[in-house]
């Protein structure tokens, strides 16, 4: 499934992935290593491009000069091509569990073609052209929420990676205000406030994840209405290599 960010042009920035600053806090131990996918021994889930661990920065600051107990929380950020590949697979796997379906049904299976595309709208495929990368891969997306400054993560109303209607960024704005619960109000003025310092900062929201932000991707680039971005996939860290 074709995304429709995936056809704006990318020039490819040589410009380095870097470690995340130790301002901004890391939800530890990272969920993606837990579960066994294949980082490489050099290789680490806390990197981005260095404009946009730079932005993040500047997101942080914005949040404290209206929240100063609260801080961001990075739940992921650089994903490899192979680890994208790899949580794409227990995605659906998982799914398939979830629903009580054999996953050996085959592709073509009319269940299984339903788990695949309900996975499709939250986890891109582990795509190797270069000219539609997956946007964690490119080192310029962001996965995150908003914590207390003891590190303790807010409720925000779904988890990060749940795969529903809930995860859409303005799922509790869709309530009157009349029927709106308190949780409601309040899982919505918290996915806003994280929303409007990301942006703030440059970022852009996707449109199906409250949790994840870009910068300078191909996914900006169409939420900006650019015709180019600037950062495809980094391939491997330790070699710092591109796919171009």
């Amino acid at each position: 499934m074709l995304r429709p960010w995936q056809k704006v042009l990318i020039k490819h920035s040589s410009e380095e992935l870097v470690t995340l600053p130790l301002e901004l806090y890391r939800l530890e131990p990272h969920c993606y290593q837990s579960l066994g996918a294949p980082y490489g021994t050099l290789d680490s889930p806390w990197m981005l491009r260095e404009e946009v661990a730079k932005r993040l920065l500047a997101a942080q600051g914005f949040l404290k000069q209206s929240h100063n107990k609260y801080r961001l929380a990075i739940f992921d950020a650089w994903r490899p091509i192979r680890v994208q590949k790899f949580m794409y697979e227990y995605s659906i796997n998982q799914e398939c569990i979830a629903r009580g379906i054999n996953r050996n049904l085959g592709s073509e299976n009319p269940e299984i073609i339903e788990v695949i595309d309900s996975v499709n709208k939250f986890w891109a495929l582990p795509c190797m052209d270069s000219s539609m990368p997956p946007p964690h891969s490119t080192g310029a997306a962001v996965d995150l929420t908003l914590a207390l400054s003891n590190g303790n993560p807010l409720d925000m109303g779904g988890e990060i990676d749940f795969m529903g209607s809930v995860s859409t960024p303005d799922y509790y704005s869709k309530t009157k205000n009349h029927d709106q619960s308190f949780n409601e109000y309040l899982w919505h003025a918290r996915r806003s406030l994280l929303k409007n310092v990301m942006q703030e900062a440059g970022f852009v929201q996707h449109p199906n994840e409250w949790w994840h932000f870009s910068f300078g991707d191909q996914l900006w680039a169409w939420g900006k209405q650019f015709k180019e971005c600037f950062y495809g996939a980094v391939d491997t860290c330790e070699s710092n290599s591109l796919i171009s």
